[in-house]
C-alpha cells in the first residue's frame, strides 16, 4: 500500500533517507556528519534516493 499523503512522505524522507553513507566501512551517519562515527574516515557520500 503505497504512501499518498505529503506530510508522511516528506517525515519518511527525513527519517530514512536523508543520511550519508561511509565509503569505507558502510555506516549510516546523520546528513551533517563530517566524518564517519564508527571509522572516522571522510570520505562519505549522500544515501541514494531510489
Amino acid at each position: 500500500m503505497p504512501i499518498t499523503d505529503p506530510e508522511l512522505i516528506a517525515i519518511f524522507e527525513k527519517r530514512v533517507l536523508n543520511k550519508k553513507v561511509c565509503r569505507k566501512c558502510g555506516a549510516l551517519n546523520p546528513p551533517s556528519a563530517v566524518k564517519c562515527r564508527r571509522c572516522r574516515s571522510k570520505n562519505l557520500r549522500p544515501k541514494k534516493k531510489r
